[in-house]
């Protein structure tokens, strides 16, 4: 086992707490349902999924503790619990590339508490952008967050410099932002950034990670449906790469931390709808929502889809398109994909087409005709269309 890396005491302390700070930011793409626990050397380094899909040790760290703003929900709230730590650019670089170059990690994401203005703040970030790419040269993943209030030149510059942005817009409405966060108007600090790089992509001056965005989950009475309109149009209508979905957590000495955190449930169930509109062809108006604008707790989206549509079911496996094959419970794009490519070369017949597939063989197996007989297990175990 590698020997763990240590730095300067005060270094040490700054990128323990600072990286600390940065847990609950999510939109640096760190999985489905992120860890928020401490990574190697029991510092806050975490296995983040790449554009790509690889996955790598990413630092996440804040430039600056002790935010100026007062969002109810942030510990960093005027001006945190004591007194606020800053990275120079100098000294993050430095650390960074010392982490990087022992192979602890492979990119960088770097957000920031506002101290002293959203435009000054912005700019300490991209000094140490800076530093990385033209003295250190530095040509691997960094990924900018979007300070609110940056100015349009700064937002293009991070662009120049970063692989991935992100502009967290934190909750479906301007109304309910306000309420928890009145220091950032939604159209100005928020949508104003996203749709500038919206452009830039449309117009090919950026087109490396594009962007990212987080939405927190329970924070302000906001419902499954209102959240999930939110993602439907910053994808349509924006081109965002990624929606992340962070459940609140109560934080002590906030005005929110007498507020339930949010179930766990609700946001992994947000990231299965968030599959579906991204990846599996669904419309947002076939989601089935309770007259509250809940998803279902008790079965997932597109269970819950199937169930509604029992016209749709059974489907041959060896005659269904791929976006026939998606829809079915247990079976992804890429357990689709391996289905069209298995029956070009013999009809499928059994159930352990389905598991050799990598679908979800036991739950699709109910859904599903392989050469026009239900598969042995469903038939076994009474499930619907046996």
């Amino acid at each position: 086992m590698a020997a763990s890396l240590r730095f300067p005491p005060s270094l040490d302390q700054k990128l323990d707490l600072l990286g600390g700070a940065a847990a609950f930011d999510l939109s640096c793409a760190c999985g489905d349902a992120p860890s928020r626990e401490r990574g190697l050397d029991g510092r806050w380094i975490y296995p983040a999924a790449l554009p790509s899909g690889r996955r790598v040790p990413m630092l996440k760290v804040l430039q600056h503790g002790g935010c100026e703003r007062g969002c109810h929900y942030c510990a960093e709230r005027l001006g945190g619990g004591g007194e606020p730590l800053t990275f120079s650019p100098d000294e993050l670089a430095r650390l960074f590339v010392e982490l990087h170059q022992r192979e602890r990690v492979f990119g960088l994401f770097l957000s920031s508490a506002i101290r002293g203005g959203a435009v000054r703040t912005m700019d300490r970030m991209l000094a140490t952008a800076e530093l990385l790419r033209r003295r250190h040269r530095f040509r691997g993943y960094l990924h900018l967050k979007v300070i609110p209030g940056a100015e349009p030149a700064q937002v293009e510059q991070a662009m120049a410099l970063a692989t991935r942005v992100s502009v967290n817009m934190e909750l479906p409405t301007a109304a309910q932002l306000a309420r928890v966060a009145p220091a950032k108007p939604m159209q100005e600090q928020i949508l104003g950034p996203m749709r500038q790089i919206a452009r830039a992509e449309a117009e090919g001056r950026y087109s490396r990670g594009g962007q990212t965005t987080q939405l927190v989950v329970g924070a302000a009475d906001e419902t499954d449906h209102q959240i999930a309109r939110a993602a439907d149009w910053l994808y349509r209508r924006l081109s965002l790469r990624r929606v992340y979905y962070s459940g609140f957590q109560p934080v002590p000495g906030t005005p929110l931390e007498g507020r339930a955190p949010a179930p766990f449930i609700r946001e992994h169930r947000l990231y299965q709808l968030d599959f579906l509109l991204r990846r599996y062809g669904f419309e947002l108006d076939e989601i089935p929502f309770s007259d509250d604008g809940s998803l279902e707790r008790d079965v997932d989206p597109k269970t819950a889809w199937a169930q509604r549509h029992p016209e749709r079911f059974p489907v041959e496996v060896n005659s269904a398109a791929v976006e026939e094959l998606v829809r079915v419970p247990g079976i992804g794009p890429g357990s689709a994909r391996n289905l069209v490519r298995m029956r070009r070369e013999s009809r499928l017949r059994g159930v352990d087409a389905l598991r050799a597939a990598g679908s979800t063989w036991r739950v699709a197996a109910s859904y599903v005709l392989l050469d026009g007989r239900a598969p042995r297990i469903a038939r076994q175990l009474s499930l619907p269309f046996s």
